[in-house]
């Protein structure tokens, strides 16, 4: 059941509406342990995250982690690597996992995309000096997300339940496999120990801003991270094709048994509608906002696209006025 991704054009529309999820989502998942502030709070069963006990104490453990480990090197490799040299980094490290693109790319029958997948890499990979200069995104061939956990989810094969593992994050029952699949099929695992780890610090710094919106927005950062990541995984295993109702209004069946920690609430009830209410309210507001920046944009466009318009007409009379005077 092969699903071909939609044009660019389409594809950041879509990019625009889930937003707020993705962002998040890809944030955690190139962060590894990174996570943000976590608050205890009483659980219940849930279909989606089963082991919501197990995984809020690995939740609090990588947080631990980050806070004392991660953010502090993270944040002096900030101070020490010049920006230009980050992006280089990031660059060079997201070429390589072009390898596992082109190859999902087969495996999901989108031979089309492999195609441009193949050609972005070799192009990054000579005239791209090994990858540290963007050039295919110049020609028009912009980065596609493919991984195996994408195409296992093509082929059929269920999510399964939500887990937080250690020092890695958050995944799912199918995303382990997949994950292992991917780590064995990129390049990047068979460098050295140093350039791995240059490259986990160069996440950690990129998911920076990412993380904070979670310690900020979010009354209870664990549901907040885990229904951002579920939202993101589905995006990408849909093709951007998953609705954006999805990301506004959070599926009631899977916020089921999540408290909030408003003051004042009494009945267990009225604790987790309070929580799911401020989940829903701060993706909507960020997704709001980045709709109305979205059309901030679009009528700049349109008042330069008018300028641009009368500065022509303005041409065409000048030049019929001069040849007026010709003729004269």
């Amino acid at each position: 059941m092969p699903m071909n991704r939609p044009h660019n054009g389409k594809r950041s529309v879509k990019m625009q509406q889930t937003f707020s999820g993705i962002l998040i989502g890809a944030a955690i998942a190139l962060s590894g342990c990174a996570t943000t502030g976590v608050v205890e709070q009483p659980t219940v069963a849930n279909k989606t995250d089963p082991y919501e006990n197990f995984n809020r104490k690995m939740f609090g453990f990588n947080d631990h982690v980050d806070n004392y480990v991660a953010e502090p090197i993270s944040n002096a490799y900030k101070w020490i690597t010049p920006q230009f040299m980050q992006t280089g980094v990031f660059n060079f490290f997201n070429n390589l996992k072009n390898v596992n693109v082109v190859i999902n790319d087969v495996l999901q029958a989108k031979f089309s995309q492999s195609a441009e997948d193949t050609g972005r890499l070799a192009i990054n990979s000579t005239v791209g000096l090994g990858g540290l200069f963007d050039v295919a995104k110049h020609v028009g061939l912009e980065q596609n997300e493919e991984d195996f956990d994408q195409t296992l989810a093509v082929w059929g094969v269920p999510q399964g339940s939500y887990l937080v593992l250690p020092i890695l994050g958050p995944s799912t029952a199918r995303g382990i496999p997949g994950a292992v699949f991917d780590t064995a099929a990129n390049p990047a695992s068979y460098v050295g120990m140093p350039v791995q780890l240059v490259s986990m610090l160069n996440a950690r710094a990129s998911a920076e801003g990412a993380l904070k919106f979670i310690d900020e927005a979010a009354l209870d950062p664990y549901v907040f991270t885990r229904e951002s990541f579920l939202q993101w995984r589905n995006n990408l295993a849909t093709d951007g094709k998953a609705e954006a109702s999805d990301v506004d209004g959070l599926d009631d069946e899977a916020l089921d048994g999540d408290k909030g920690v408003a003051s004042g609430q009494g009945s267990s009830g009225d604790v987790n509608a309070g929580n799911k209410a401020g989940l829903a309210l701060s993706l909507d507001a960020n997704t709001k906002e980045i709709r109305q920046v979205s059309h901030s944009f679009s009528s700049v466009a349109q008042s330069f696209d008018n300028t641009a318009k009368s500065f022509e007409d303005a041409g065409t009379k000048v030049d019929a006025f001069k040849k007026s005077k010709r003729l004269r």
